[in-house]
Parts: structure tokens; sequence; C-alpha cells
């Protein structure tokens, strides 16, 4: 298997650094939920690791949760609920918008409120071996320590800080310092630390708990295309100045396209306020329906929102489960797979070539009919549709409506009550009305337009 390593800038063969593959993958900042250009990621990532698993890898997946920093503040204040209700809620509705895109659960979700000693320790050894220093109550990182430092994003020094500047209140010894510990200001949620009361900066919290829990070198971090700079960045230079060099951060470095709105071709972002919310796009589309529309494209290449590209996957998707729900003759000779598997194995070889990949399933569809139609066996060949399909994270299971139940008005009625306990801030009762119904297999989906129920699947 090859994949495209951003620090190398090139396409390299992979193995695993020992027994199993460690693997970050960078989750939600939770202040709101997640729009389908956070789906685009999870899918990727969620690929991958079926894939090594396929393949015969042992996989430990580790995803973060960033549940305070300056976004989660604000939001919360806004509202009037706390850090923690705000985060405890976009937390549940992320693994909410992941089921019905059937993602995998990562084996461990650490968040940085949970991590504290850990990032602690950290900013100690980082002061203590020069690359850091405490102003004010605030700990920054010195970019100077670190000859090397614009390497995964292939920058030099001087054009990253052409247009830094160092904001009021900072004491930075340099512009390009970023901030490993934040004095806490009056109201925000502080921990005791050497330096005062504060919380970690955003950067920090990513290298402190892959260490923790992978130990290093990382074989893969993941995330999309934008957090190459200064997210990624910051990670490499704090970690491996953490670990006195000993051995590198990461071995590969994944970086996702990002999804984009035709109209402006600016990338789907909560802070321009034009996302896609993912239940919307679920309800209308089908899980499978949304991840050939991503699988379609390269991981690594960005993905225009189109209506029409969607539709068009949610006929795909219907295409492949017709292949494999109607049985076929009993005449001979079988419908082989085999040269179409082999098609497919070779494409996700190929730097994860899903587009490839779903080439040779749509043509192993095809066979199928064909032998249906001739009266053939097709048994063999819809097996290893479905193991491959499964690969790539398609259920071709029949998308579930809501409604046509004798329950539709009680739900709609306990719908009501909770955008009622909404309305008056009560989050605590609507969060405990939520989850009731959950239990209950009764899935709500909020978006901009509202909230729909389905049935859980």
């Amino acid at each position: 298997m090859k994949l495209y390593n951003t620090l190398s800038r090139r396409v390299e063969e992979f193995s695993p650094s020992g027994d199993e593959v460690k693997m970050y993958i960078c989750g939600p900042n939770v202040y709101a939920p997640c729009h389908i250009g956070h789906a685009m990621s999870y899918i990727v990532f969620d690929v991958l690791r079926r894939y090594l698993e396929y393949c015969g890898y042992k996989v430990k997946h580790v995803q973060n949760f960033t549940d305070i920093e300056d976004n989660i503040i604000n939001r919360a204040r806004a509202e009037g609920s706390s850090v923690d209700e705000l985060a405890e809620r976009h937390i549940e509705q992320f693994f909410e918008d992941m089921a019905p895109l059937n993602i995998l659960k990562a084996h461990i979700y650490p968040r940085a409120t949970h991590e504290v000693p850990a990032i602690i320790e950290m900013v100690q050894r980082l002061i203590a071996n020069g690359h850091a220093y405490e102003a004010g109550g605030d700990v920054y990182f010195r970019v100077n320590s670190r000859p090397d430092y614009g390497k995964l994003s292939a920058r030099d020094l001087d054009s990253m800080l052409a247009g830094a500047r160092v904001q009021p209140g900072e004491n930075k010894e340099h512009p390009g310092d970023f901030v490993l510990w934040k004095a806490s200001k009056p109201g925000e949620p502080a921990w005791d630390s050497p330096w005062g009361k504060g919380r970690p900066g955003w950067h920090i919290e990513c290298s402190a708990m892959s260490l923790k829990y992978l130990g290093h070198p990382l074989d893969i971090h993941g995330g999309g295309q934008d957090l190459i700079f200064p997210h990624h960045e910051n990670e490499i230079a704090q970690s491996e100045s953490y670990t006195d060099d000993r051995k590198p951060f990461v071995r590969f470095w994944l970086h996702n396209g990002l999804m984009r709105l035709a109209e402006s071709e600016e990338k789907m972002t909560r802070h321009l306020g034009n996302l896609v919310p993912i239940q919307e796009v679920v309800h209308r589309y089908g899980g499978d329906g949304l991840r050939i529309f991503v699988l379609n494209s390269h991981y690594r290449s960005p993905i225009t929102f189109s209506e029409e590209s969607l539709e068009a996957a949610k006929r795909a998707a219907e295409r492949l489960r017709t292949a494999v729900a109607t049985p076929g003759g009993d005449a001979d000779p079988t419908a082989d797979p085999a040269p179409l598997k082999q098609r497919f194995l070779d494409a996700m070889d190929d730097d994860m070539n899903t587009a490839g990949a779903l080439g040779a399933l749509f043509d192993l569809a095809r066979e199928i009919n064909r032998a249906r139609d001739d009266g053939r066996k097709t048994e063999e060949a819809q097996a290893a549709l479905r193991e491959l399909a499964g690969v790539l994270g398609l259920t071709l299971a029949a998308p579930q409506a809501a409604g046509d139940t004798a329950a539709e008005p009680f739900i709609e009625l306990l719908m009501e009550l909770r955008d009622d306990l909404r309305d008056a801030k009560q989050y605590e009762l609507s969060d405990k009305l939520r989850a009731r119904l959950a239990q209950m297999g009764v899935i709500l989906e909020d978006s901009a337009q509202g909230t729909r129920w389905r049935l859980k699947s």
C-alpha cells in the first residue's frame, strides 16, 4: 500500500513501525454541529482504517475532542450554558451524526479538559529544555528554537511571519511564537498550573494526547488540509522538542481536501456561516449516498458541494443495493468477481484511490446484472460486492424514512416539548428528553431548517 506523505511531499510505501498501526485523527471543536465538510474528513479516515484492517493490520485509532477554546467559551456564554454542557451536547450530536454514515468509532476519544495534567507536564519540559517561556501567566513556544520549523507546510519562517502581529496583551518574544498555556480571564474555566490559573492552548492538546495514548512515532496523523498550518506544523515543533528528536513525531502525515460551495468556491466552514448540516444531507440522500459522493473523488482533492452530484450518488447507491439484493439463476458459468476484486485492491493500494475502487464495484454490479439476466449464478460475485462495499463503509441497506408508524404523533409532540425546553434554556431537560428518545430508537436530527426524526437503523 502506498500513501502520499504531506511531510515528504511524495507517495511512499506504507508499513507500521510496530505490531499495530497507530493512527491519530484530529477531532472537532465541539461548539457547533458538524457539517458535511467534517463528514468528508471522517469518511476518508474511516475508509483508511477499514482498508488497513481488511489488509490484516491491527489499528489503534485515537480521535480527540477539543472541548475548551475561545469559540466554545464564547458560544456557551452567548447561550447561557456552561462550557461542559455545550461540549457534552455537541459530542452527543457528533456520534448521532456519524452513526448514519457508518463511521467506525475510535478506540479512544480523549478530551482536552480531561488531559490537563499531561498537558502541563509537557509544557514544563518544553520550558526546561529552552523551547518555551512563561510571560505574564501565558506560556509560548519559541519557533526560533527549531531550525526546521515550517518543514510540514514547506514554508520558511520569514514568509510565515510576514503578516504575523503581536496582539494586545501578548508578551511574545517573537511574533511567530504560539501559545501553549493561556492565563485565564474572569469567568473562564481555569486549572491550576505552575504559571497560575489558566487553560491549554489549542495546539498542545493534540500533542499531549497523541503521545500519551499512542506513544511515538505515530504511524499516521490525519486531518483536513486547513490544519497543515499552523496546527500540525506547531504539533511537530512542540512534540519533537518534547521528545528531544529521538524519533520523528509522525511517520505519515495525511490530509484530505476541503469541501467547497459551488457559488463561491469558498471552503465550507462554521466561521463563514456557509455550512451544510450532515443530518440534512443524510435525510435527502442517505448515508451511502453521501459516502459515494465523497469517495468518488480522490481524498486529497477538493470537493464542490452539488445537489446534482449527491442525487447521482444516491442513485448509484441504489444500483449497488439492487445488485446484491436480487438473486441470480442456477446456470453455469458463475459470475467471476476475481478480476474486479483485484482491480479494487490495486486502486486502494494506490494512495487510496477510492474513485477507482468504486469504479470496480460498479463494474462488478454490472457483471452481476448481466449474469442474472442470463440466468447464471451470482452468489459468489454478490458476496464479493458486499465484502468490498464494506471496505468502503457502504452498508447497502435501504434508507429508512421517518414516519409510517403509529408512534409518529407522540414523537412529534415530544419534539415540540423539547423545542420549548430549549427556548426556555432548560438544556439539561431537553438533552435528557433527546437521550431518552434515542434509547427507544428515535434519533433527533437538528439543522438550520428545524428538527427531524428517524428510527435508529
